[in-house]
């Protein structure tokens, strides 16, 4: 038994599909909502779940380490302080997601140790070395892509 509609008025049937098209609509956005919730809360905090650790108030203690490495974490440089020999050189190890700019120098504006130029730009997996470190002398060496003291460090050569 169909029931005739009067001009004007909506059918029970096109009130139900509207209904159903607005929850379709109203549940879709709240599930990208909640999507894009997630993904801006994990994007580049380089948290694994779990608290990290608070930062070091003091120097870190130099460390000889062989072959002499630097790794280079979302955490920042590790170790701080390297001792190395000399006419040997550092590789420098971007564990990072972010790409890293190592040079010579506490700062972009005070460039020293051109031996660690030879880094350079490192991708996130790429590693390379300094130019062979020639003279006994303390090295520190920043990255030119964030300016964070966290990237910084120090390469003491004896």
């Amino acid at each position: 038994m169909h029931t005739r509609v009067k001009t004007g008025q909506i059918s029970p049937l096109t009130r139900l599909a509207t209904r159903r098209a607005y929850w379709r609509r109203k549940i879709f956005s709240s599930l990208v909502t909640g999507a894009l919730a997630v993904a801006a809360s994990t994007c580049g905090s380089g948290s694994s779940g779990s608290p990290s650790p608070a930062p070091s108030t003091g120097p870190t203690p130099p460390t000889l380490v062989d072959p002499p490495t630097i790794r280079i974490a979302t955490t920042g440089a590790e170790p701080r302080q390297l001792i190395v020999a000399v006419g040997e050189r550092v590789t420098f190890i971007n564990n990072d997601t972010q790409p890293h700019d190592i040079a010579g120098g506490p700062d972009p504006a005070t460039p020293d140790c051109r031996e660690i130029d030879a880094v350079g730009f490192l991708a996130p997996g790429q590693s390379r070395q300094t130019a062979p470190l020639p003279v006994a002398r303390t090295c520190d060496y920043h990255d030119h892509q964030n300016h964070a003291p966290i990237f910084t460090g120090r390469i003491v050569i004896r």
